[in-house]
Protein backbone atom coordinates (compact mmCIF):
# COMPACT_ATOMS: atom_id res chain seq x y z
CA UNK A 1 0.00 0.00 0.00
CA UNK A 2 1.55 3.20 -0.66
CA UNK A 3 0.26 6.75 1.14
CA UNK A 4 1.01 9.87 0.21
CA UNK A 5 1.43 13.33 1.67
CA UNK A 6 -0.04 15.98 -0.68
CA UNK A 7 -2.00 19.55 0.03
CA UNK A 8 -5.36 19.72 -0.47
CA UNK A 9 -6.80 23.05 -1.70
CA UNK A 10 -10.14 21.66 -3.16
CA UNK A 11 -11.32 20.53 0.51
CA UNK A 12 -14.51 20.97 2.16
CA UNK A 13 -15.02 19.83 5.84
CA UNK A 14 -18.10 17.76 6.68
CA UNK A 15 -17.21 17.33 10.11
CA UNK A 16 -14.14 17.64 13.15
CA UNK A 17 -13.52 13.95 12.05
CA UNK A 18 -14.03 13.93 7.55
CA UNK A 19 -13.31 15.94 5.16
CA UNK A 20 -14.24 15.28 1.20
CA UNK A 21 -11.44 16.36 -0.99
CA UNK A 22 -11.28 16.67 -4.87
CA UNK A 23 -7.62 16.05 -6.93
CA UNK A 24 -6.47 16.18 -10.21
CA UNK A 25 -4.53 13.71 -11.31
CA UNK A 26 -1.53 14.64 -14.16
CA UNK A 27 -3.52 12.76 -16.39
CA UNK A 28 -6.32 15.25 -15.61
CA UNK A 29 -8.76 13.05 -14.04
CA UNK A 30 -10.23 13.76 -11.32
CA UNK A 31 -10.48 11.95 -8.45
CA UNK A 32 -13.57 12.57 -5.15
CA UNK A 33 -12.13 10.78 -1.84
CA UNK A 34 -13.47 11.07 1.77
CA UNK A 35 -10.36 10.87 4.04
CA UNK A 36 -10.29 11.14 7.98
CA UNK A 37 -9.41 14.76 8.50
CA UNK A 38 -6.28 13.29 10.93
CA UNK A 39 -5.05 11.84 7.41
CA UNK A 40 -4.18 15.05 6.02
CA UNK A 41 -3.54 17.38 9.03
CA UNK A 42 -0.17 19.02 8.56
CA UNK A 43 2.26 16.73 11.18
CA UNK A 44 4.40 18.54 14.00
CA UNK A 45 6.76 17.37 16.10
CA UNK A 46 8.10 18.96 19.13
CA UNK A 47 11.74 18.82 21.04
CA UNK A 48 9.79 19.57 24.24
CA UNK A 49 12.53 20.55 26.60
CA UNK A 50 14.17 22.66 23.59
CA UNK A 51 10.76 24.45 23.62
CA UNK A 52 10.63 25.48 27.49
CA UNK A 53 13.45 24.63 28.86
CA UNK A 54 14.28 22.79 32.27
CA UNK A 55 15.49 25.62 34.59
CA UNK A 56 11.98 26.11 36.29
CA UNK A 57 11.31 25.46 40.05
CA UNK A 58 8.61 23.11 39.22
CA UNK A 59 9.30 21.40 35.91
CA UNK A 60 6.81 18.59 36.24
CA UNK A 61 4.22 20.95 36.32
CA UNK A 62 5.27 23.52 33.44
CA UNK A 63 5.73 20.00 31.54
CA UNK A 64 2.28 19.07 32.20
CA UNK A 65 1.05 23.52 31.26
CA UNK A 66 3.07 22.50 27.95
CA UNK A 67 1.26 19.10 27.57
CA UNK A 68 -2.44 20.59 27.90
CA UNK A 69 -1.84 24.08 25.88
CA UNK A 70 -0.37 21.45 22.96
CA UNK A 71 -3.63 19.69 23.01
CA UNK A 72 -5.78 22.63 22.81
CA UNK A 73 -3.97 24.30 20.27
CA UNK A 74 -3.32 21.00 18.07
CA UNK A 75 -7.22 20.52 18.06
CA UNK A 76 -8.47 23.91 17.58
CA UNK A 77 -5.90 24.02 14.64
CA UNK A 78 -6.45 20.60 13.03
CA UNK A 79 -3.04 19.55 13.39
CA UNK A 80 -1.33 16.18 14.55
CA UNK A 81 0.96 17.27 17.20
CA UNK A 82 3.98 14.62 18.95
CA UNK A 83 5.79 16.42 21.46
CA UNK A 84 8.88 14.40 22.83
CA UNK A 85 10.79 14.88 25.81
CA UNK A 86 13.85 13.45 27.32
CA UNK A 87 13.04 10.34 29.94
CA UNK A 88 11.73 11.27 33.26
CA UNK A 89 14.27 8.43 34.80
CA UNK A 90 17.09 6.54 33.72
CA UNK A 91 16.59 2.82 32.75
CA UNK A 92 13.44 3.00 31.65
CA UNK A 93 11.99 1.91 28.20
CA UNK A 94 10.45 4.62 26.09
CA UNK A 95 6.87 5.52 26.69
CA UNK A 96 4.30 6.59 23.89
CA UNK A 97 0.54 8.22 25.66
CA UNK A 98 -1.88 9.74 23.87
CA UNK A 99 -3.50 12.71 25.85
CA UNK A 100 -5.95 14.67 24.52
CA UNK A 101 -5.27 14.31 20.88
CA UNK A 102 -1.59 14.46 21.62
CA UNK A 103 0.90 12.06 21.52
CA UNK A 104 3.57 12.41 24.15
CA UNK A 105 6.71 10.39 24.20
CA UNK A 106 9.68 10.26 26.61
CA UNK A 107 12.76 8.69 25.55
CA UNK A 108 14.06 5.48 27.09
CA UNK A 109 17.16 4.27 27.93
CA UNK A 110 20.30 5.06 26.15
CA UNK A 111 18.61 7.65 24.16
CA UNK A 112 17.51 11.22 24.23
CA UNK A 113 14.50 13.32 23.00
CA UNK A 114 16.89 13.86 19.80
CA UNK A 115 17.61 10.56 18.89
CA UNK A 116 13.46 9.87 18.94
CA UNK A 117 12.94 12.99 16.69
CA UNK A 118 15.38 11.75 14.37
CA UNK A 119 14.04 7.63 14.28
CA UNK A 120 10.45 9.72 13.68
CA UNK A 121 11.16 11.84 10.82
CA UNK A 122 13.96 9.83 9.73
CA UNK A 123 12.04 6.72 9.37
CA UNK A 124 8.36 8.06 8.67
CA UNK A 125 8.71 9.25 4.96
CA UNK A 126 6.32 12.37 5.69
CA UNK A 127 7.35 15.81 5.56
CA UNK A 128 7.12 16.48 9.51
CA UNK A 129 7.38 20.36 10.84
CA UNK A 130 10.21 19.79 13.32
CA UNK A 131 9.92 22.88 15.95
CA UNK A 132 13.39 22.97 17.52
CA UNK A 133 15.97 25.32 17.97
CA UNK A 134 18.61 22.83 18.35
CA UNK A 135 20.80 22.89 15.26
CA UNK A 136 21.64 19.46 14.93
CA UNK A 137 17.91 17.97 14.58
CA UNK A 138 17.30 21.60 12.37
CA UNK A 139 20.35 20.12 10.11
CA UNK A 140 18.69 16.41 10.37
CA UNK A 141 15.57 17.99 9.91
CA UNK A 142 16.50 19.86 5.84
CA UNK A 143 18.19 16.45 5.61
CA UNK A 144 14.72 14.46 5.41
CA UNK A 145 12.81 17.10 3.47
CA UNK A 146 11.26 18.03 6.77
CA UNK A 147 10.71 22.24 7.69
CA UNK A 148 12.59 23.37 10.94
CA UNK A 149 10.95 25.91 12.81
CA UNK A 150 12.51 27.89 15.81
CA UNK A 151 10.62 27.15 19.05
CA UNK A 152 10.84 31.29 19.50
CA UNK A 153 8.53 31.14 16.58
CA UNK A 154 6.24 28.49 17.44
CA UNK A 155 5.97 29.69 20.66
CA UNK A 156 4.75 33.04 19.33
CA UNK A 157 2.07 30.81 17.77
CA UNK A 158 0.64 28.43 20.75
CA UNK A 159 0.65 31.98 22.99
CA UNK A 160 -0.27 34.73 20.50
CA UNK A 161 -0.33 37.91 22.46
CA UNK A 162 1.07 36.32 25.72
CA UNK A 163 4.71 38.05 25.84
CA UNK A 164 5.59 37.06 29.39
CA UNK A 165 5.29 33.34 28.83
CA UNK A 166 6.84 33.65 25.46
CA UNK A 167 9.90 35.20 27.19
CA UNK A 168 10.08 32.61 29.65
CA UNK A 169 10.43 29.87 27.87
CA UNK A 170 12.44 31.35 24.93
CA UNK A 171 15.02 32.49 27.95
CA UNK A 172 14.67 29.19 29.96
CA UNK A 173 15.60 27.49 26.51
CA UNK A 174 18.32 29.44 25.27
CA UNK A 175 18.87 27.26 22.15
CA UNK A 176 20.48 28.73 18.92
CA UNK A 177 20.27 27.64 15.42
CA UNK A 178 21.20 28.55 11.68
CA UNK A 179 17.58 28.75 10.30
CA UNK A 180 17.49 31.65 8.20
CA UNK A 181 15.53 35.22 9.31
CA UNK A 182 12.63 35.04 7.62
CA UNK A 183 11.74 38.91 5.70
CA UNK A 184 8.63 40.41 6.47
CA UNK A 185 8.50 42.96 3.74
CA UNK A 186 9.38 42.54 -0.08
CA UNK A 187 8.53 40.09 -3.13
CA UNK A 188 8.34 36.54 -1.73
CA UNK A 189 10.01 35.22 -5.40
CA UNK A 190 12.97 36.66 -3.82
CA UNK A 191 13.05 34.35 -0.45
CA UNK A 192 15.44 31.47 -0.76
CA UNK A 193 13.86 27.23 -0.82
CA UNK A 194 14.55 26.87 2.83
CA UNK A 195 12.67 30.86 3.54
CA UNK A 196 9.94 29.36 1.40
CA UNK A 197 9.76 26.40 3.71
CA UNK A 198 9.69 27.84 6.80
CA UNK A 199 6.91 30.11 5.72
CA UNK A 200 4.89 27.99 4.18
CA UNK A 201 5.20 25.75 7.68
CA UNK A 202 4.30 29.02 9.57
CA UNK A 203 1.43 29.72 6.97
CA UNK A 204 -0.14 25.93 8.95
CA UNK A 205 0.80 26.42 12.22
Amino acid sequence: MRYFNFYAPNCQLINNKMAIIKLTLPNESIIICLVERKLMAAKIIIDGYNLIGTAHNDLKAERARLIRDLSNYGRRKGLDVTVVFDGIKDGYNRTRTVTMGLTVIYSGRGESADDVIKEITGAAGVNYIVVSSDRDIVSFAWSKNCTPVRSEDFLQRLYPGNSATMIMYAKDAGNEDDLPTLKKKGNPRVLSKKERSIRQAMDKL
